[in-house]
């Protein structure tokens, strides 16, 4: 068995041509199985040899493959003879060439065939397989995605793929992806890619087909209790807290109320924004209770921007939830957060202060960074309180690993990444978030604005205080607010008196 089809072999390599391609073949196919072994039992993990395997020795196997028939057509031109009349005269050589005459021929030929297109499909679903791994998303371009693989691993979504909100299901996106894909490839070859990368809001998949598998309006109910600390400047880091009952609810029919109202499958909102970048809104259109839609209009913008009207997008989860996985920390809140967890020792006199000057600066690369940072902590208690620095040396050193480590996820000096490179629009940080619509600038046809009442999306229970909570109680003790608020009040004294 093995003569006849090594017999075979050699009666296709009629040439030098011919032979390259059996060559070429039969050893991308031998590498390619040896190497995808080596990665199924985990000897080798690295994206960039599951690239090269599943890019390099495929397109080498199919050169390959054309190359045989391309060797036999040429050795045809050149002597004339017909293929049966090439193939008696190749295998005469041997001496089972009356093995393969005839039907033999053609089922050996079918052998190979199935041989070949078994291997292809095989190689396709693996391939598929390998891109879809969040692995390959964030290290096969290191360079370019490495910012975007850090955070994603320290996100909300760190189990959820990539492709599920990058590619979404069915064979379109599929083809879309994969299209798009080709131009990154092509963009990171010639150097075209933008720096930073675009927030790809035009690419993605709609919310409803990605976002909502797992989290869909019907569950979106009740109140969530949310505290933020924020940490002074000052000697002590003395925490203040801001204390909020947020209405996570869709509302009830006819009533509008709740954060998630916005995306409840009865309501509908539509918006045009300047350059069609979701931040800043031309109009809105609000679908009322009998099915029309009231239009506000930007004062300030309607004007110059008439031409971008017919721009249309309805309103959905990641208009909102824009930095769901890739959420870039801003530097005081990342330092609050260290030193509510602990890793950083609030003790440490003027911590605060000093490690958010620490981290602020944009460094020249993460080596400096890590340098600058410990300089700027050691330098401040060297120079102004030796003793602190002295007695507290293992823990101040402690903090400087923090603060390198709060600078190393958010900053990224080679892709131009900077704070606030990428702002999120949860929350009203400046004109952003809830404010690109809920602000006096957009009005209706009487003039009437999108209201911006607080109590809208939350309870304020306290603010800025020295409690969390301090409670401030609305004058109207009839109203909701003020029923939540004595609620909570009685819940802390409970839990304050065990």
């Amino acid at each position: 068995m093995f003569r006849r089809y090594k017999s075979f072999i050699r009666g296709v390599s009629l040439n030098k041509i011919g032979l390259a391609g059996v060559v070429l073949t039969t050893s991308s196919f031998v590498t390619f199985v040896i190497l995808e072994l080596v990665r199924i039992l985990g000897f080798i993990t690295n994206a960039y040899v599951g690239l090269v395997n599943y890019m390099v020795f495929p397109a080498i196997f199919i050169i390959g493959l054309i190359l045989i028939p391309i060797g036999w057509r040429r050795r045809k031109k050149q002597t004339g003879k017909s293929t049966k009349e090439l193939l008696q005269e190749q295998f005469e050589k041997e001496e089972t060439e009356g093995k393969f005459l005839g039907s033999r021929i053609f089922r050996t030929i079918a052998i190979f065939t199935i041989v070949n297109v078994a291997f292809l499909s095989v190689l396709s679903s693996r391939m598929l397989h390998f891109m879809d791994e969040p692995h390959f998303c964030g290290t096969a371009c290191h360079t370019v995605m490495n910012p975007e693989w850090v955070t994603y691993q320290a996100s909300p979504h760190a189990r959820v793929k990539c492709v599920e909100c990058h590619v979404g299901e069915g064979v379109d996106a599929l083809v879309d992806a994969k299209l798009n894909g080709l131009w990154q490839i092509i963009s990171l070859t010639f150097s075209l890619y933008e720096q930073p990368i675009p927030t790809p809001v035009h690419q993605l998949r709609p919310a409803r087909e990605t976002c909502e598998k797992c989290h869909w309006p019907d569950k979106f109910y009740g109140q969530r209790l949310k505290t933020i600390v924020n940490y002074k400047k000052d000697s002590l880091s003395t925490p203040e807290f801001t204390t909020l009952s947020l209405k996570i609810d869709v509302g009830e029919r006819d009533v509008r109320r709740g954060i998630h109202w916005h995306i409840a499958e009865e309501n509908e909102i539509r918006y045009a924004s300047v350059d069609d970048e979701r931040e800043e809104m031309i109009w809105v259109d609000v679908r009322q209770p009998d099915g029309s839609f009231k239009r506000y209009q930007n004062i300030e913008l309607v004007k110059e921007h008439e031409d971008e009207f017919e721009s249309v997008r309805v309103l959905d989860c990641v208009d909102c939830h824009n930095r769901a996985t890739h959420i870039y920390e801003q530097p005081e809140k990342a330092l609050n957060e260290r030193i509510r967890k602990g890793l950083i020792n609030r003790s440490i006199p003027f911590i605060k202060n000093v490690g958010l000057g620490a981290i602020l600066p944009i460094y020249n690369d993460t080596a400096q960074a890590r340098e600058e940072i410990a300089n700027h902590v050691r330098g401040f208690y060297q120079r102004r309180y030796p003793e602190i620095l002295r007695q507290n040396f293992a823990e101040i050193d402690s903090a400087i690993a923090v603060l390198q480590s709060i600078y190393a996820r958010n900053i990224h000096p080679y892709m131009k990444i900077r704070w606030n490179s990428y702002p999120s629009h949860i929350g009203h940080r400046g004109d952003g978030g809830c404010f690109r619509c809920h602000n006096p600038n957009l009005v209706d046809a009487e003039g009437v604005g999108i209201s911006d009442d607080c109590t809208l999306c939350h309870s304020i229970a306290a603010y800025d205080g020295n409690d969390p909570y301090e409670y401030l109680e609305p004058v109207d003790t009839s109203s909701q607010d003020y029923i939540i608020h004595q609620y909570l009040k009685n819940e802390f004294l409970k839990s304050a008196n065990k």
